[in-house]
């Protein structure tokens, strides 16, 4: 079964490090995915929210508003999307996150659609 990993953790926190910090960090990702490289299905990490817009529509009229729908004091970082045989082993591989140190690491199924 496949599993979205979504990291959550607060901007501020990234924008703070030095660059020996985030390359630290860097790497205990590059481990990460070496370790992981045969569950992991994609991932991407995203732009920071000031770069975010969200679209709703109501009565049939798309209203576009700057950043993230919520606010929040963690914000989404990225994703992986894991084939793991259980949800256990989605929470395994999820506690290996470098970021869920200092952030949060959501964990939920996919729905196959069609």
């Amino acid at each position: 079964m496949q599993y979205l990993l979504l990291i959550y953790s607060d901007e501020k926190i990234g924008a703070s490090m030095s660059k020996a910090e985030m390359g630290a960090v860097h790497g205990e990702y590059m481990a990460f995915l070496k370790d992981f490289a045969g569950a992991i299905r994609g991932s991407n990490g995203l732009q920071p929210t000031g770069t975010a817009k969200t679209v709703r529509v109501r009565d049939g009229k798309s209203l576009i508003t700057d950043g993230p729908f919520a606010e929040t004091k963690e914000q989404l970082g990225g994703y992986f999307l894991v084939e793991a045989g259980s949800q256990d082993e989605a929470l395994a591989i999820a506690a290996k996150i470098p970021s869920a140190r200092f952030g949060g690491v959501e964990v939920r199924p996919i729905w196959v659609m069609g």
